[in-house]
Order: structure tokens, then C-alpha cells, then sequence
């Protein structure tokens, strides 16, 4: 794609981000090199509209400050964006810094995506210690960067839970969080129930699990979670549902609501904890907070995790354009300008340094995600690891036992059992 003016780019997406799909595969798209016809550094990026108009402010201050350097801008919604990445790997014409979907992370490794970041010229990793540095590798290699963090948390309805009179536990375990639920959707005035229906939550999913001593995955590779650990995992979320205590799946209109069709609905739902930044836009007449998830006195030690949402740079880039597309993902990395543009719908930067300076001009909602940010950090967290390749496809998987079960046409250990076994086999076959 030819470098484009801001408003001339803004115009030509109307017509919708498969159509960059489109018209790669009509060789109408970038060149093979990886970048830019013009030599410009391609970065790729998903979201919706209020955050691709952030960005792209973002990139023309980064230009103000890099008039040598022309950035051409990609995005889409996150599934246009999958499905764009898939055409463009196969056609090896991927964007010279692009962000990554949190199951592909292995996957585009695998697949021979990622640059070797070691020592390369105009990377500024000053704002992380060695530990922390050490921390972003994968199998010891720096190939990606985080570029935003969260984590799962309980987000709920404060100004419901004040009129109700609810006041959540400081220690709040499943079994009192279900119970809460339950007696507040019984005979609710209000009309009001307890959750939406998110069996299909795979943060929360996971830290359920390493509460019981399991992993989603292993560090080599397989899927950690047990049989009995997934059931565990829809049991909770059927006693819930048949008890009333959650929309029912027409009200949420299937497994996965959009937050629009159920946020004036429920007490609390899951989230991880930077959608709050945008989802209580949708709401304003409400007030939102959020916690950490529940645990019982018997979880796992070192449960808590933080998300890496990363970004890399496409190891196809020519020599000559390495420093340019370094000193992007450097000001992805530092710039208090950027920051101050994008805000933190996409998670709290890595960088704590950054973090602090933009603390006293964040919103009240970026205030909650900072300080659950800053809460989970100082927890106990052991190792996690990324979703291996062959596993895309899981959450489908999930959803798809989830609709069995509550159908009525597949019992809980049945549907458990099914989905390790599809997801075992599709990383064995990858």
C-alpha cells in the first residue's frame, strides 16, 4: 500500500479492511519486500474507529518528529486483521512492524515472522532492567516486544450495586462469587441479573485454571489444561446459568454477547482490565470499577498473570529500513506524546516509567485500569506460556462445546472431554 496523507487514508478505509485482502491478492498491495513502494515503513495495527483516528494522530506526530521516516498505516477489526495477516504471510508481503494476535504469537514465530531484536540499531530499550527485558523473550529469543499489558478482572456496575445495596467481599472466592450472583438475581426489582453468560472468557478461564495448579499451555508446547480442570471451568458458569443468575443465550443473542447487549443487564461481567476505557463509554449514565477475579484460599501459589499484548518486527525487512522501523517501535515503546494520544484502551504501557508520567492526566476509568495494573504486579506470578501454534482455533473449540452444553445435547464431562481432545489434536496435527 502507497503512503497516504491522513485524510485521504481515513476516506480510502471506508470501503473496509478486507479490501486490503483484496487487493493484495489482485497485486494491488504492497511490494514483496515488506515495505512501503516508497520505502515507507508499513505498520499494521487492529481496533476500532476511536482508536485507529488515535493512531493515526500518533503516527503524524511521529512523523513531525521523524520527517525522514514515512509511515504507511494498516488496520482493521481484529478479525479483518487476522484474516489480512493470513493473505499477506502466505504471500510473504507482511507489514515491517505489525501487532500480534494473542493466540498467533508462536504461530508467526513459528512461521518465520519475527526479526531477531538483539542489538538492533535505533530500538530503545532504556526504560526496562535485564529482568524485564528478559521477560519479553520467547524460548529465549528477543524476536517480539510488549507493547501494552492487562490482565483479567471482575468489572462491575457500581452505580447498580450501590442502588441494590451489594457490596462485594475483599476476599471473594467462586463459590461466594456464584452465590452473590444468585441471591442478587432472585426476585431483582430491577429486572436485573447477576453476569453475563461468559463461559467463553479466556483470561478469566485461565487464571481459574492456574488456580488449580494447571497452565492453558505448557512451556512445551501442549495444552496444560485437564479434563476435569475445563469441567470444573463450565461448571461453575452452569450453575450460574441454570440458576438464573445470568442473561439467558437469547437475551445475549448466543456464547458471545457484545457488551452493548448486555452491560445495562448485569451487576458484573469479566473483562480484562483495560476494556473498561472504552466499554464504559457506551454506558456514561453509569459508574464501572473493577477488582481482581476471585480466588479461594486454596489457590495455586503464583496464579496471578500479566498479559504481554506484543508487537514485532517482520523479519523480511531490508537492512536499509531496519533503523527506521526500530525507531517506530521505540517510539511505540517511550513517547508520552503517543501515549497521551491512544490512552490506554489497549492496556498500560510496559514501560513504568511512562506509565507514572502519564498517571495525573489519565481519565477516571485509565486510573482503574493503572491501579489493577500496578496491583496484579506486585503478586506472585510463575511462569505463563503462549498459546502454541496449531491452537488457533481454540476459543472456537470452547464456544463450540459451550452451545452443546447448553443445548441440552452434551453433558459437562463430555463437552470437556471433546474439547481437549479437538484442541490436543489440532496442535499434533500443525
Amino acid at each position: 500500500m502507497a503512503d497516504l496523507t491522513r485524510r485521504s487514508f481515513l476516506t480510502w478505509t471506508g470501503v473496509g479492511a478486507l479490501s486490503i485482502a483484496a487487493m493484495t491478492l489482485a497485486g494491488c498491495g504492497p511490494s514483496g519486500s515488506g515495505g512501503g513502494r516508497d520505502g515507507s515503513v508499513r505498520f499494521a495495527w487492529w481496533g476500532g474507529s476511536d482508536r485507529q483516528r488515535a493512531y493515526l494522530d500518533a503516527l503524524d506526530a511521529f512523523t513531525a518528529e521523524h520527517p525522514d521516516i514515512k509511515v504507511a498505516p494498516e488496520f482493521g477489526d481484529y478479525t479483518a486483521y487476522q484474516e489480512r495477516m493470513t493473505t499477506q504471510m502466505a504471500a510473504r508481503d507482511v507489514p515491517d512492524v505489525f501487532w500480534i494476535p494473542s493466540a498467533a504469537v508462536l504461530t508467526y514465530r513459528d512461521a518465520g515472522l519475527y526479526r531477531d531484536l538483539e542489538g538492533v540499531d535505533g530500538l530503545d530499550l532504556s526504560g526496562f532492567d535485564a529482568a524485564q527485558v528478559d521477560s519479553f523473550r520467547l524460548g529465549g529469543t528477543l524476536d517480539t516486544l510488549p507493547k501494552s499489558v492487562f490482565s483479567p478482572v471482575v468489572r462491575y456496575n457500581a452505580t447498580f450495586a450501590e442502588e441494590d445495596g451489594v457490596t462485594l467481599p475483599d476476599d471473594l472466592s467462586w463459590d461466594s462469587l456464584a452465590e452473590l450472583l444468585i441471591d442478587y438475581a432472585k426476585d431483582n426489582p430491577s429486572g436485573r441479573t447477576g453476569t453475563s453468560y461468559g463461559a467463553y472468557h479466556d483470561m478469566p478461564f485461565e487464571s481459574f485454571l492456574r488456580q488449580r495448579g494447571e497452565d492453558l499451555w505448557t512451556e512445551d508446547g501442549r495444552l496444560g489444561a485437564t479434563v476435569d480442570g475445563v469441567a470444573a471451568w463450565i461448571d461453575w458458569w452452569e450453575r450460574l446459568r441454570t440458576a438464573g443468575a445470568t442473561t439467558t443465550l437469547s437475551q445475549q443473542d448466543g456464547i458471545e454477547p457484545s457488551w452493548a447487549q448486555v452491560g445495562d443487564k448485569v451487576l458484573l461481567t469479566f473483562a480484562n482490565s483495560n476494556h473498561i476505557v472504552d466499554e464504559a463509554q457506551a454506558f456514561p449514565d453509569y459508574e464501572f470499577d473493577q477488582r481482581d477475579v476471585p480466588a479461594g484460599q486454596d489457590a495455586a501459589a503464583g496464579y496471578h498473570f500479566t498479559y504481554y499484548s506484543r508487537f514485532a518486527m517482520y523479519s523480511g525487512v531490508p537492512d536499509d529500513r531496519v533503523e527506521a522501523a526500530a525507531t517506530l517501535m521505540s517510539y511505540n515503546l517511550n513517547s508520552p506524546e503517543l501515549l497521551g494520544l491512544v490512552g490506554l484502551s489497549a492496556g498500560a504501557p510496559p514501560n513504568v516509567n511512562l506509565l507514572d508520567a502519564y498517571e495525573p492526566d489519565a481519565t477516571p476509568d485509565e486510573q482503574k485500569v493503572i491501579a489493577i495494573t500496578r496491583e496484579i504486579a506486585q503478586t506472585e506470578q510463575r511462569p505463563r506460556f503462549e498459546a502454541p501454534a496449531g491452537s488457533g482455533s481454540w476459543r472456537e473449540l470452547m464456544i463450540r462445546e459451550l452451545e452443546e452444553v447448553t443445548l441440552g445435547q452434551k453433558t459437562v464431562p463430555d463437552a470437556a472431554a471433546a474439547f481437549v481432545e479437538a484442541v490436543e489434536g489440532e496442535i499434533a496435527s500443525a
